[in-house]
């Protein structure tokens, strides 16, 4: 089954796309907030036949109704205009605190408690989220956060100066990066549940990506856009200026990673943990051996989609 995509309306006219993957039954939701390049269809729920590969359905199967919404300029969701203020930074952190609260809003009237979960640079709009809105959600979860990263990693997120409005994603680099994360003695198609030369989860997440309106026309190669907007925070982070303080997050919150995440750093996951409200009782950190910074996808999600869950089952807020 397809998750159901509806469209809301921020407070400033910009229209989003909400996905839903629900019983109908459930007191409990959970809203999935995407990172930088892949948008929510491309990576909670890819486009394929098999239903395994999807955060969507797993959360829905475990009681849970989940959401997720596709961030301003991403997906299926308005592409913003560049102004000659923002030329280059489309859809940062700040900018986008909106489209979540505009999200949550629209689910909060049927759930008794809705929990957070943030993946890569979703981490980062949800601090932002929490530590500039009063919010009461039942827990925060931080995927594959990145939050303080070493300076080798800031350096890839912004290569040149100055930035463009948008950046350009073909399907070869989507899978570029994704193979260069997978171990050297490992086939990367069977790595993602492949073989006999066939890719199919490959093929749902590119699928996912272009079939938004990202993607461009008139070009040879097919081709989407994402906002740059994402890569100043990412920079700033590696500069030591995260968009958001950690320490000033309240919610009970999981920092979790996969043990082979070039992006989201143990050194860095862990100094986001020690950084969490001083004396929160309810904080815990998790790694998941033989992930890499595409986790939610590949053949270790069931422990990660467990491991979430769990936690967001011990959540009590102090």
């Amino acid at each position: 089954m397809d998750p159901l995509g509806s469209d809301i309306t921020a407070p400033d006219g910009t229209r989003l796309r909400r996905w839903e993957v629900s019983s109908g039954d459930e007191s409990e939701a959970v809203l999935f907030v995407h990172g930088a390049t892949y948008p929510s269809r491309a990576v909670f729920a890819p486009p394929m036949d098999s239903e395994s590969y999807s955060w969507l359905h797993a959360t829905a199967c475990r009681g849970r109704a989940a959401f997720a919404v596709d961030l301003r300029g991403y997906g299926e969701s308005e592409r913003p205009s560049p102004t000659d203020d923002e030329s280059n930074a489309l859809a940062r952190a700040t900018a986008v605190v909106g489209d979540v609260a505009t999200v949550l809003e629209s689910i909060r009237g049927r759930f008794d408690r809705v929990h957070l979960v943030g993946y890569s640079w979703g981490s980062i709009v949800c601090g932002s989220y929490l530590t500039t809105v009063d919010d009461d959600v039942a827990s925060l979860t931080q995927v594959a956060p990145v939050y303080r990263p070493p300076a080798a990693v800031g350096e890839r997120f912004v290569e040149r100066e100055p930035l463009d409005t948008y950046r350009r994603i073909t399907r070869e680099d989507v899978r570029d990066r994704w193979n260069e994360q997978i171990p050297a003695e490992s086939t990367p198609a069977d790595w993602r549940g492949g073989g006999g030369g066939s890719d199919p989860l490959l093929d749902a997440v590119w699928e996912g990506l272009a079939s938004s309106t990202a993607r461009l026309d008139g070009v040879d190669v097919p081709t989407v856009e994402v906002p740059n907007g994402t890569l100043r925070d990412l920079r700033a982070s590696a500069e030591g200026t995260p968009v958001y303080r950690a320490e000033e997050i309240t919610p009970p919150t999981l920092v979790v990673r996969g043990s082979l995440d070039p992006t989201a750093t143990r050194p860095d996951a862990l100094a986001l943990y020690d950084e969490l409200r001083e004396g929160h009782a309810n904080r815990e950190y998790v790694e998941i051996s033989g992930g890499t910074h595409f986790i939610p996808l590949e053949r270790r999600r069931t422990a990660l989609y467990d491991a979430v869950h769990s936690f967001q089952n011990r959540t009590v807020r102090q």
